[in-house]
């Protein structure tokens, strides 16, 4: 579990808009729509709070989980020939050294300037989860993410389709009061629903490409420079689509859609496609 975890206010954001968004869908929506105790709106329910519950799961292990550390006694191994491939410096050609941390960094690991510390596999910091996204806990997030955009699409539809119902005078005159409720989970909803897909998206992309944030940005960097040396610049550790799914999500299929983290490793060597090579280096 991650150390020192203090309040945060995008954190307590987070955690309110879930609350409001899981109340105004259950007991607004849902209920002017179908009525809780009849067979629709309680089948609603039943779906719309397991995916709050997985929500809420899956958010507080982004939250709580250290992304991961580099151990202190973590030197690289240059003459291990099972580990061919060593992250070197751009400039000098020598082994990654974090001189804040006063240690060597292992492949795909990066200084947070935020956290003060080295993070395996680095891909971010998020403001919104208070903590780095990386190799222990970027699962976590990316199911998340993914359920998110799951509840807040399911909510929107859920707030379309009460709008479409007909009610009673007696019913319209009460329902003014839920105006608010509507316009404000609509201004909610909607740029949610954007935001999320865009970054779930994102992720999609980079876990085909067994990638993090930090390695494509540096990748088009490489790319470029690649080019202009009239070379092809390829990222070592894209194992193609299958095998990169695998490597971020698990080699279970049916536990894809589930924050198990059993087959991340250490976080101190992946696998990449140079491993049947031989002192093979690449440049991060």
């Amino acid at each position: 579990m991650k150390q020192g975890f203090s309040f945060s206010l995008p954190v307590t954001v987070v955690a309110l808009s879930i609350f409001y968004v899981y109340f105004s869908t259950v007991f607004i929506f849902i209920e002017r729509w179908f009525g809780l105790m009849s067979s629709p709106g309680i089948f609603n329910t039943v779906i719309f709070t397991a995916i709050a519950l997985t929500c809420i799961f899956t958010y507080a292990a982004s939250v709580f989980t250290d992304p991961g550390r580099v151990p202190s006694t973590y030197a690289p191994d240059i003459e291990d020939a099972e580990n061919p491939i060593h992250e070197i410096k751009r400039k000098g050609g020598d082994l990654r050294y974090c001189q804040k941390c006063s240690h060597y960094k292992p492949p795909r690991a990066h200084h947070c300037r935020v956290c003060k510390r080295c993070v395996l596999r680095m891909d971010h910091h998020c403001i919104w989860i208070s903590n780095c996204v990386g190799h222990a806990n970027y699962k976590a997030f990316f199911i998340f993410v993914m359920y998110a955009v799951i509840a807040c699409i399911y909510s929107l539809v859920l707030l379309v389709g009460s709008l479409t119902i007909d009610y009673p005078k007696d019913e319209q005159q009460s329902g003014d009061s839920f105006r608010t409720a509507y316009v404000i989970s609509g201004l909610l909803l909607v740029p949610l629903c954007v935001a999320l897909s865009i970054l779930l998206g994102w992720h999609i992309y980079l876990i085909l490409h067994n990638k993090t944030t930090i390695e494509y940005h540096e990748g088009v960097r490489a790319m470029w420079l690649a080019e202009k040396g009239g070379s092809v610049y390829t990222h070592p550790y894209d194992l193609g689509a299958y095998e990169n799914l695998t490597e971020v999500l698990g080699s279970n299929v049916l536990s894809w859609v589930c924050p198990t983290s059993r087959h991340i490793g250490s976080g101190l060597r992946f696998q990449t496609a140079y491993d049947n090579l031989s002192g093979a280096s690449t440049t991060i």
